[in-house]
């Protein structure tokens, strides 16, 4: 964990693979020390954070393997989590998107939504793969 103009951020990168989207969970219960959170708000980001590294899983590598980075970023008032991949990406005003029929489940980007302040979708800076990012304001 390093401090960063005053917040703390933690970068954990996972193979593309769902027996290791559990690590991200663990990581987020960790961080949660830091910055105590109601046991219904953890529960919550846990499972968005787990449909946004999930969607990375299913979606990002067709031919298999890649891996998954995912990055917290605590402050004082808010908790920053983003979740980005190598992948072929999508775009969030496509159809299936919309219909937040990204997953199997057709309930991932729906439940981000549920559960975050804020949620953005988009391709990565360096124009590789895809980037979700969603903040959750903290009381």
């Amino acid at each position: 964990m390093t401090d960063n103009n005053g917040f703390r951020e933690v970068r954990l990168s996972i193979p593309a693979k769902p027996e290791f989207i559990t690590l991200c969970r663990l990581a987020l219960t960790g961080i949660s020390r830091l910055r105590p959170l109601t046991d219904e708000t953890l529960a919550d980001l846990k499972l968005a954070l787990t449909e946004a590294c999930s969607n990375s899983v299913r979606h990002a590598y067709a031919e298999g393997g890649g891996s998954v980075d995912i990055r917290y970023q605590l402050h004082p008032d808010r908790l920053v989590i983003e979740v980005a991949d190598d992948g072929g990406g999508f775009e969030l005003g496509a159809p299936e998107a919309e219909d937040g029929d990204l997953s199997e489940g057709g309930l991932g980007i729906a439940i981000i939504r549920a559960v975050a302040d804020e949620l953005d979708i988009g391709a990565r800076d360096d124009g590789r793969g895809s980037l979700l990012r969603f903040v959750k304001r903290l009381d």
